[in-house]
């Protein structure tokens, strides 16, 4: 095997795996960490060279080798083994950060996102609540009574069962220890992962006022050093509590409230604003004269509010009556953003800027999806600089166009869920980590995981081609998939079915109809890190026939693809343009 790191470490090494010799470098070796067994194995004595035995699988120590010489892993490794494969070789030979650094996924894209997967507790499979790890993508779930956790590979790792019948709010506090808490039992619940055990918990008391007594658990949230907990009691008494991460014990009180109206409610989210040292807390109820309720910003410090506002109370003019049905916070991007209840309209507040009335309100660039909204309950969550918002069961993004302006006109609107997606049910939570978003919906088990899709579809109809193109413009590393663009936007036509071409947009989506079939047939091409797609919409290209492009699209042997949409074509001349790779046996252009 030829050596790939010769010029940084002229010494090799033999390794016999599995009956297979492998010869590589020390250097390539000790990349994997000095804790590493590949590490110990490159620190033999110089003068012995039998090659080391290891009886382990060849096959996937190949794919981790070439792991540690390129820091990606070989495009055929995820089709010929699993994740949990190549983990459970990773850590035997200790180089499991490598292996997890090249398996995360790309930063999150709403518009080039799509579910790739569900994941379903094994009991109690209706999810009533979970909470999930940014760092790595790792998500512990509350089903019943139950938490089960799932790695940054979404392994399942293990359950812990709660003394609690049902859990209704979860928070990872530190690596080990969840925070859980439920509305029929009072107190917030501490129990650790590593030895499945409860080691503490916080009741809300207070000996001056009898009121309070087995005060529930509203919302949770955390910041480096404290955890915060809202507290509600059955007289309606409520307040928003700091717990100290290094004791589990409480530390003080902010915000205590009397509960008597919308205004006073316990609040049913919070979120630590670290730029800002605040803590944002929000209420919203819903009745026979619809939604109401408030915004607060809290200085944990000084244990006063900073800034509010209630609605229906502190609109103006026609917003008046268009209370929010939902609130979230973009730390990253210091904004607000709500989702009117009646009109369904993206309300947007600087955090840096606020005031009385510090709302701007969204305008969709997107032709395709103005008009789209509605109101009624809708849930908002904030990630990446973007707003995913779950309408009923349907899932759209909100992304900023322009990343230098922050106006009405600035943020671009699209959906992430295809329509058979968004008949499964109505969306109930949202939250992201790792580079993925996680979706529960009511009364469906399990999690849907929406990531970026590397995957290029083609619909074949019959002898004729239909053709759905999800194409990703996307800056990403080397070893990834590369695309050009080039030539004016109006080539491809919009049909009324498929998104229409825009500039601003990260991804382009086409859709070309070339008539209708009887059978339907299903061909998906993966592209590897070999293959290009090109773009081309200047230069001519020869162009191939219908069945001729779907043999050779089953033969893998397509890379450049050209397509363009022209009103004047009919269906069955309409025709695919491709460059294929000249290896295969037979012609090209």
């Amino acid at each position: 095997m030829e050596d790939q790191n010769s010029g940084s470490a002229p010494d090799r090494i033999k390794l016999n795996v599995g009956g297979k010799l492998f010869e590589t470098t020390l250097s390539t070796l000790r990349t994997g960490g000095p804790d590493s067994l590949l590490a110990a194995l490159s620190n033999r004595e110089a003068h012995d060279t039998v090659p080391v035995f290891i009886d382990r699988d060849p096959e996937i120590f190949s794919a981790l080798l070439y792991l540690l010489r390129s820091s990606h892993l070989p495009s055929a490794a995820l089709r010929r083994f699993t994740k949990q494969e190549l983990a459970d070789e990773a850590s035997y030979y200790g180089i499991e950060s490598q292996l997890k650094s090249a398996l995360l996924p790309v930063p999150l894209t709403g518009i080039d996102a799509s579910i790739v997967s569900t994941i379903k507790p094994a009991a109690d499979g209706v999810v009533s609540t979970f909470t999930t790890c940014d760092a790595d993508g790792s998500v512990w779930i509350a089903h019943g009574g139950q938490i089960s956790a799932y790695d940054w590979n979404l392994t399942h790792s293990g359950t812990v069962r709660t003394h609690l019948d049902y859990i209704t709010g979860i928070c990872r506090v530190r690596p080990d220890i969840a925070a859980v808490a439920s509305d029929v039992v009072s107190g917030l619940h501490f129990y650790n992962f590593s030895n499945s055990r409860h080691v503490g918990s916080a009741e809300w008391t207070d000996p001056d006022d009898p009121r309070i007594y087995k005060a529930r658990v509203a919302a949770i949230a955390d910041s480096a050093e404290s955890i915060y907990a809202s507290y509600d009691c059955y007289h309606r008494e409520n307040s928003v509590i700091v717990i100290d991460k290094s004791t589990l014990k409480i530390s003080s009180e902010i915000g205590r409230q009397p509960g008597s109206s919308s205004k006073s409610v316990v609040p049913t989210k919070l979120k630590y604003i670290e730029n800002l040292g605040v803590v944002f807390g929000c209420a919203v109820t819903s009745g026979a004269f619809g939604y109401s309720g408030y915004i607060r910003l809290w200085d944990p410090r000084s244990k006063t509010v900073v800034w509010e506002t209630n609605e229906p109370g502190s609109g103006r003019s026609s917003r008046f009556g268009d209370p929010f049905a939902d609130v979230d916070v973009d730390v990253e991007g210091s904004s607000i953003f709500k989702v009117c209840s009646k009109s369904g309209d993206l309300g947007m507040a600087d955090l840096r800027n606020l005031s009385e009335d510090p709302w701007v309100y969204l305008k969709d660039n997107n032709p395709s999806m103005r008009n789209m909204g509605g109101g009624g309950d809708g849930v908002a969550h904030c990630y990446r600089k973007q707003v995913f918002v779950g309408r009923e069961g349907g899932l759209e993004v909100w992304r900023r166009a322009d990343e230098s302006e922050q106006s009405e006109g600035s943020y671009r609107r699209n959906y992430v869920d295809k329509e058979e997606d968004s008949m499964r049910g109505v969306i109930k939570r949202i939250e992201g980590g790792g580079d993925r978003l996680f979706v529960t919906r009511e009364n469906v088990e399990g999690i849907e995981v929406v990531m970026f899709h590397d995957v290029v579809e083609f619909l074949i109809h019959g002898d004729s081609l239909s053709i759905i193109v999800l194409i990703m413009w996307y800056k990403r590393t080397l070893q990834k998939r590369k695309m050009v663009l080039k030539g004016k936007q109006d080539w491809v036509q919009d049909t009324g079915e498929g998104a229409t071409l825009m500039e601003e947009f990260p991804a382009i989506k086409g859709y070309i109809s070339c008539g209708k079939g009887e059978d339907d047939e299903f061909l998906r091409y993966d592209l590897t890190a070999r293959d290009s797609l090109v773009l081309n919409m200047d230069e001519g290209f020869e162009t191939l026939s219908s069945p001729d492009a779907a043999q050779w699209l089953q033969q893998g042997k397509l890379k450049d693809m050209l397509y363009h949409y022209s009103d004047q074509a009919s269906p069955s001349t309409t025709q695919l343009g491709v460059t294929v790779d000249n290896s295969g046996n037979e012609g090209g252009t």
